[in-house]
């Protein structure tokens, strides 16, 4: 189950070393040992109900939520770890490195408005393996601030301080006017929780019927929250270059990758009440983003002895008879086949190239116009990412997570992106073994900065060797000197030292073009409806599924495709269970 470890509503965390009889997890060998097993050749064929391509979590949720409806459920992961772009890896002598998320909340959420993910976790329940470490604080490097460290803090009051040093004396009356005109925005985009919603007529029943309440209430609004945040912004005349404006727009990317101009509003008016509301906490999983991974897949394997999750399975085809897509076959000549279907946690576009040629002519005609809508999504630019294992002798101050932003009005070299959206602008640092000591060799630390959804593919691609290590050494310097605002000597006190480009994270993670997700600029474009594919018994799962691209949204596609594939009474009955 989840378990809040400790919270310290002051500032942050008290280390694992100073609470006794604290359990410590073995970081990666829970999900190799027990939840993942590396297939081998000597069975060519088995049978499930359901297969999941990829194990991110957006394919984790749905395999959990599936077990828990008591589906046999078999998971093809084709890196040699799970959990997709929220895995760790180690290096050196114990260094322990996150490669995705850093920033969590709502993993004990619970009510309708709650988080999709902790929603998820809370429906697993028992089987769920997972201690949570809370606190209130997180350090930001601003242009106001001449980039030195600003505690901002998450909670009702939590933005006074920050507009008192950054605003001038309008600036917190254009927020209380911007809280009034959310309000029933956020109303409206939590009347209806995720873990409801399936793709058959069946939604009638597990949304219409039981939510119809809220959604009556939401109708006067209801047509607001696809469209742009920044019209939120407008009604409730924020300034435009103004502090809470700028600031508006860097939350809004944090989300989606877009400023507030491209960023729905319903995502927007989520997160505000997720960190505003009284019992608002900034959260991370005791062992790092690999613990939530192996509690999601523990969850797979508790619940049946025939479920699986297999790693260094790369699944290279779907198969489809008749029409519909009954399984999926692997590099290693793997047939899995399936009974009620197959979910899919590779993007979409990837999910689409998955589907056979050789087969009946509305199939090859589905693929072929899904393809081509595919390829036309807009999408957001990749990471890159540094990782550094140092030495932390004389740093017993220092906090786990920081935010720099260099220039509120930088344009990136093309012109086509300013502010937070220009690259190299935006640096996320997080330090995960301040919170978690055991996550590096006793009086070291690991360090993971990088640049979200900035930094540009085409640069990177047809390098030569040398060429390619010669721009990951440029490239990183904007990092660097992050890096060097929250700790000036890092150079120095660097062990080990690896840089990530967007090729890393098409290789690693299979990211088409190692993209951060899809960039559905609101009022322009909408994202598909759930999960849906031309295909029968295929539905895909992930970010380029369901608006936003962090954990609540790949969360909500896997419970989607879950509740999709199971009957109607079972997933009332689950609704009903953890009283949603």
């Amino acid at each position: 189950m989840v378990r809040i470890v400790h919270q310290q509503q002051r500032h942050i965390y008290v280390p694992l070393a100073r609470t006794a009889g604290r359990r410590r997890r073995a970081i990666g060998v829970k999900a190799t040992a027990t939840t993942a097993t590396t297939a081998t050749t000597a069975t060519t064929q088995e049978t499930c109900d359901v297969v999941v391509i990829g194990s991110g979590i957006a394919g984790l949720s749905a395999a959990a939520l599936l077990a828990t409806y008591g589906e046999h459920v078999v998971v093809c992961e084709s890196h040699t770890v799970i959990g997709g772009a929220c895995h760790s890896f180690r290096r050196g002598d114990g260094f322990h490195f996150e490669s995705g998320p850093s920033l969590y909340s709502g993993l004990n959420a619970r009510g309708p408005k709650g988080n999709p993910l902790g929603l998820v976790l809370q429906a697993v329940g028992a089987d769920v393996d997972l201690d949570v470490l809370t606190y209130d604080t997180w350090n930001v490097y601003l242009p106001e601030t001449n980039h030195q460290k600003f505690p901002a803090k998450v909670g009702p009051t939590g933005f006074d301080a920050l507009f008192d040093t950054c605003g001038d004396a309008e600036t917190k009356n254009e927020w209380e006017r911007l809280v009034r005109e959310t309000k029933p925005l956020t109303d409206a985009a939590t009347a209806i929780p995720p873990l409801a919603i399936r793709l058959d007529p069946g939604v009638l029943r597990s949304v219409a019927m039981r939510y119809l309440g809220p959604i009556l209430s939401s109708l006067p609004v209801l047509g607001r929250l696809t469209k742009p945040y920044s019209d939120v912004l407008d009604r409730a005349k924020v300034r435009k270059g103004g502090f809470l404006r700028n600031y508006m727009d860097l939350l809004s990317f944090l989300l989606s990758g877009l400023d507030s101009n491209g960023t729905i509003t319903a995502e927007v008016a989520f997160m505000l009440q997720e960190w505003t509301s009284d019992s608002a906490v900034l959260e991370f999983p005791v062992g790092g983003s690999q613990a939530l991974a192996d509690a999601l897949a523990g969850a797979v394997t508790r619940r049946r002895d025939d479920n699986k999750v297999y790693v260094n399975e790369h699944v290279e085809k779907i198969i489809v008879e008749d029409g519909r897509a009954v399984g999926v076959r692997t590099r290693k000549g793997k047939e899995i086949r399936a009974k009620r279907g197959v979910v899919s946690n590779a993007t979409t576009i990837q999910t689409a190239r998955l589907l056979p040629d050789d087969v009946d002519a509305a199939t090859k005609a589905a693929k072929k116009a899904w393809t081509k809508a595919l390829e036309a999504t807009p999408m957001n630019p990749s990471f890159m990412h540094l990782h550094v294992g140092f030495d932390a002798k004389g740093l017993d101050d220092l906090d786990m997570h920081h935010l720099v932003v260099n220039d509120w009005s930088k344009e990136s070299r093309d012109g086509k992106a300013k502010g937070v959206m220009a690259e190299q602008n935006v640096v996320l640092i997080s330090i995960a073994s301040v919170a978690d000591p055991s996550l590096a060799p006793r009086g070291k630390h690991c360090l993971h900065a990088y640049y979200p959804a900035t930094e540009p593919y085409d640069i990177w691609d047809g390098l030569s060797r040398d060429e390619y290590e010669k721009l990951k050494v440029e490239r990183s310097q904007a990092l660097w000197d992050a890096v060097e605002k929250v700790i000036p000597d890092i150079r120095r006190r660097a062990e080990v030292t690896l840089v990530g480009s967007p090729k890393t994270h098409e290789m690693y993670l299979r990211r088409f073009r190692g993209s951060y997700g899809a960039a559905y600029a609101a009022g322009e474009e909408t994202f598909p409806f759930g999960g849906s594919s031309p295909v029968p018994g295929l539905i895909c799962a992930g970010d380029f599924t369901f608006p936003g691209i962090g954990l609540p949204a790949a969360a909500a596609s896997g419970a989607i495709a879950a509740n999709s594939l199971v009957e109607l009474e079972r997933h009332v009955e689950l609704l009903e269970r953890i009283n949603l």
